[in-house]
């Protein structure tokens, strides 16, 4: 799921909807779990190794990219659920913003979307939309990726897609790594998107980065750190794992902010 294109496309699209606009011991970890493997000597493959206990799905996350969007949310595959939160925008009167929470469990999915800012509440659709629960219909979501969640890919942020596009790294400290990554070889990775790419240029070739390792070896923090592009001042994307083995299974929308989505919702999530 790329949030970033998710968050600035579905802001933007949500103008030109038809209809929209018009209306803890030595044998185990702190969590309980098996203690990981000693951390390798070598930074690059402590990094790699750092990534597998998020591909058991049981974790929590944060994202935050500069002030243009922040995510938060829960991945509990034992439950096979997950939530994201998302913010996204400026809240100046004359700006969009969006609050968004999807919530996934087992094959249902809901979403619950506001805008915000002078345009959205001009629009009466928008309004409608708040404190409402968008329950998904699976059967109209093939062109709607956004509305689904792929259990066989948990990571929301794709960071060992990251970590494999290393070129330079040395430890810093006791689980902390510094380096560099060629983000053009981080396809894969949900954070740094195609645009995002190419609006910087040769600069993706080389772009710093730091990372911190919890005791157990395991991911906590990845932070890039990206150049100024234009009207974008140079900010840091960061992602953060935590409650590993621990996070608490997602809950359902209470039913009574519950409704069917409407064919508005869709269209804003199309592909």
């Amino acid at each position: 799921m790329n949030l970033r294109r998710w968050s600035a496309g579905v802001l933007a699209a949500a103008l030109f909807v038809p209809g929209l606009a018009a209306c803890k011991s030595d044998s185990a970890g702190s969590d309980g779990t098996a203690a990981a493997s000693p951390t390798p000597a070598d930074p690059k493959a402590a990094l790699v190794a750092s990534t597998s206990e998020i591909s058991k799905g049981n974790f929590t996350f944060s994202i935050t990219g500069g002030g243009e969007f922040n995510g938060s949310g829960t991945v509990h595959m034992p439950s096979k659920s997950a939530e994201m939160k998302m913010v996204s925008g400026q809240n100046g009167a004359d700006d969009m913003s969006m609050t968004m929470h999807l919530v996934f469990i087992e094959t249902d999915s809901w979403v619950k979307l506001e805008l915000g800012g002078e345009m959205a509440d001009a629009i009466p659709a928008f309004k409608a939309m708040k404190g409402k629960y968008q329950h998904i219909d699976r059967a109209k979501v093939k062109d709607a990726k956004e509305l689904e969640f792929d259990f066989a890919d948990v990571d929301p942020a794709g960071s060992d897609a990251l970590i494999k596009a290393v070129t330079d790294v040395k430890a810093t400290g006791e689980g902390a790594y510094a380096g560099t990554i060629d983000a053009t070889k981080a396809t894969d990775s949900d954070v740094l998107d195609a645009d995002t790419l190419k609006g910087l240029g040769d600069k993706a070739g080389a772009l710093p980065f730091t990372a911190k390792l919890d005791g157990q070896g395991r991911l906590a923090e990845f932070t890039v750190q990206l150049p100024a592009v234009g009207d974008t001042a140079a900010h840091d994307l960061t992602v953060k794992y935590a409650d590993y083995g621990t996070a608490a299974p997602v809950q359902k929308p209470p039913a009574k902010q519950v409704v069917e989505a409407s064919d508005q919702v869709y269209e804003m999530f199309k592909s």
